[in-house]
């Protein structure tokens, strides 16, 4: 078996002659140079911790990023402190987003601002293209999305929301409720009342009794 030394040398000697491959081409554009930066900042975030991820995509205290999530637009992202992305969440920010503080955007959410549609129907999808519409999205405070789920462009969700998994919102939510489905619609209200049923019920798990 060979040591670990022997093993990095092939992964580098695999790794040069890649790179010498004329088939590994690179496009010498406006737009290539514009996004490899921000790539080649995804491939490097893959060794950072999710709180590293967070501080180097400009993102305010206690905010947390996992692996494979991808922002579209962070300069664009208005974010609280305290939010939790999750991994292969896709958070577009590109139309304009704004996140609450103790936010979590659950794994494999996909959050939009934009919407390419009228582009694809017209047959002009190209980059930059007139058709592309943008439409900023709003997230509250102490809102839990859950995953995977969808955020259409424009949407507003409120403070104090549950967002079941595999759910599709497809327009506003208010505060304090819970929505699900495909669209999602209200299923309850988020009370005083369902808190502290949810409380009690969590605690009596930590102390081992029956639910």
């Amino acid at each position: 078996m060979r040591d670990q030394s022997d093993l990095k040398q092939e992964v580098l000697a695999t790794l040069r002659a890649l790179w010498a491959d004329d088939g590994f081409a690179l496009k010498d554009s406006e737009r290539s140079a514009r996004l490899r930066p921000e790539i080649l900042r995804r491939l490097i975030g893959l060794v950072m911790t999710d709180d590293e991820r967070a501080a180097d995509l400009g993102l305010p205290e206690g905010c947390r990023v996992r692996e494979s999530a991808k922002i579209v637009a962070p300069e664009k992202l208005a974010c609280g402190q305290h939010v939790w992305i999750g991994e292969n969440s896709i958070v577009d920010a590109s139309g304009g987003l704004s996140i609450g503080d103790h936010t979590t955007i659950a794994t494999g959410v996909f959050v939009w601002s934009h919407t390419s549609v009228l582009a694809n129907i017209k047959g002009n999808n190209r980059p930059g293209n007139l058709w592309t519409r943008r439409r900023a999205t709003r997230i509250g405070s102490n809102t839990f999305v859950g995953g995977p789920s969808v955020v259409y462009p424009g949407v507003t969700i409120g403070a104090g929301v549950v967002v079941m998994p595999m759910s599709v919102v497809t327009r506003d939510v208010p505060d304090n409720v819970m929505v699900a489905g495909t669209p999602a619609r209200i299923v309850r209200q988020v009370d005083a009342q369902w808190l502290a049923d949810e409380t009690a019920r969590l605690q009596r798990q930590d102390n081992g009794s029956p639910r």
